[in-house]
């Protein structure tokens, strides 16, 4: 299946029942090779399209738009209007602004049809905090019902057996102790799967100089924060205590998102300039990326869970691809953690 997200132009008043819509990018790609010497004929017989069709089609965009796109000269076919070459113009500048964002949102789309796909196939139920290496590793393992909730929400869950399994991330060995602890009191099994970079999100070449939390204090930036009861609101909020500094006095502090990609997603959009999120999703959207701390990333399930055969596959695979992502480092041997379970 192949999927686009492309401009359209929309004719019709704002309560309009069938409004009149346009393909930008197919409008436009008839206009550029009438351009390069086509005839209408000629352009409308590559695009498998009749004749009358496509040049009904033009006169609506004319009349709708109140503008030639073609002159008609007898004797030389048709030539494109100075309004049709600022119209392909617009669209090229548009594609080129919108590139970038519109391929990470068709990503998300076709990260969540994905997830519909493997539907039938899940079985155990999975509460995990926000996470690129767990949605992928859900995806390809399959019998999952993957649930993105904060690390703490996660853990409640599924000490309230509301899920199979909880994923979750410390950034201390000293709450990780605990949290183990507790979960192994409860007879929960507890498995680190991988270390991961948390810190800022900003735009390509950090415009705004932003070097540590203190900036977020300035009185024109504007931040974009996780919901409460996620682990990475947990970390800002313990850096914020420890630096001494006001959540009152960021901008922005009380306007949530739920996931990584959603931060990313609004500092592109440039709805904010600064977010907390892994590494690797900084990459991936083309941010830059100042660093703040190192996580640990554990899986905790019930004991009878922890030896299932599908359950060694999905920390197999999580564990593979920590191994193969900037920003992350795959967690196996417990040397690796020692002081944190």
């Amino acid at each position: 299946m192949r999927i686009q997200i492309r401009p359209t132009l929309v004719f019709g008043s704002k309560n309009a029942k069938d409004p009149a819509v346009v393909d930008l990018v197919w409008l436009t790609s008839l206009l550029k090779d009438i351009d390069h010497g086509k005839t209408l004929m000629s352009a409308c017989k590559k695009m498998g399209l009749s004749y009358r069709n496509v040049w009904q089609k033009l006169n609506e965009v004319e009349q709708a738009l109140g503008f030639k796109l073609m002159d008609r000269v007898r004797g030389h076919g048709s030539q494109l209007s100075e309004y049709a070459r600022y119209l392909i113009q617009f669209t090229d500048d548009f594609d080129q602004k919108t590139m970038r964002l519109g391929q990470t949102s068709l990503l998300h789309l076709e990260e969540g049809f994905a997830q519909f796909r493997f539907k039938a196939k899940k079985q155990w139920r999975f509460a995990s905090s926000s996470d690129p290496i767990i949605q992928k590793a859900v995806i390809d393992i399959g019998g999952f019902e993957l649930i993105t909730a904060g690390s703490g929400e996660a853990l409640e869950r599924l000490l309230n057996y509301e899920v199979d399994i909880a994923g979750f991330h410390v950034s201390d060995p000293q709450s990780s102790q605990i949290i183990a602890k507790r979960l192994q009191k409860e007879g929960m099994q507890v498995f680190p799967v991988m270390k991961r970079v948390q810190g800022f999100l900003v735009a390509k070449g950090n415009p705004l100089s932003i070097t540590s939390p203190k900036d977020l204090t300035r009185p024109k930036l504007r931040f974009i924060n996780r919901q409460k009861g996620s682990g990475t609101r947990l970390l800002l909020d313990t850096i914020l205590k420890d630096g001494g500094i006001d959540s009152r006095s960021i901008k922005g502090y009380e306007n949530e998102e739920f996931t990584h990609s959603a931060i990313a997603m609004s500092i592109l959009a440039k709805k904010a300039d600064v977010g907390m999120g892994v590494k690797s999703v900084a990459i991936k959207n083309g941010l830059d990326f100042i660093y703040l701390k190192d996580e640990v990333f554990f899986l905790a399930m019930g004991e009878e869970l922890s030896l299932d055969m599908e359950l060694a596959k999905l920390i197999r695979k999580i564990r593979v691809l920590s191994g193969e992502m900037p920003g992350y480092k795959s967690i196996g041997l417990k040397r690796q953690i020692a002081g944190w379970v």
